[in-house]
């Protein structure tokens, strides 16, 4: 390990996989410090994942009713969006602070999972959430957004989903 691993990980066993989450201590580690990094700026950060997804899917806006009509372009002023964004990074936020914490996560993701499923949103809506998502971290990231902090990303909202989507079935 070169002298910035050592930013994001020091537990001699970083390599024991949680069960109740299928991340390792590091790779949980990865996912804490790359998002402290985004949380800093939640309106903007989260601006950017909302964005990127209304236009890769641009007829997932139309479901939001209290920006449905906004045009791309002028979303970033409308405050409705921007508490919207802000919505989103804090239900991030509070899933990244309790992932060493399975059955507080698990509460967290059953909240969100009763409030999407009332709106009828689709697996397939957040599985190309993920995308986007790992797409805005990238970027955000840049160097800091390697292999194994891409690979530790996508296994925790992975994780997230199926977390969501167990309160559909209950």
């Amino acid at each position: 390990m070169g002298s910035s691993g050592s930013l994001f990980w020091s537990s001699s066993n970083d390599s024991a996989v949680d069960p109740g989450i299928g991340l390792t201590a590091r790779q949980k580690k990865l996912v804490q410090n790359t998002w402290a990094i985004v949380r800093k700026d939640p309106i903007v950060n989260g601006m950017a994942i909302m964005i990127a997804f209304f236009k890769k899917y641009p007829e997932y806006q139309k479901l939001f009713s209290a920006f449905k009509d906004v045009a791309l372009e002028e979303l970033s002023a409308n405050k409705k969006f921007q508490a919207h964004c802000l919505n989103v990074v804090t239900a991030l936020n509070n899933i990244i602070d309790s992932i060493n914490d399975l059955a507080l996560l698990e509460a967290n993701l059953l909240g969100i999972g009763e409030r999407h499923h009332r709106r009828g949103q689709t697996k397939e809506q957040f599985l190309n959430l993920k995308d986007v998502i790992l797409d805005v971290l990238r970027q955000k990231l840049g160097a800091k957004f390697t292999c194994e902090t891409s690979v530790a990303w996508s296994k925790t909202i992975d994780a997230v989903i199926d977390g969501i989507f167990q309160s559909f079935t209950t």
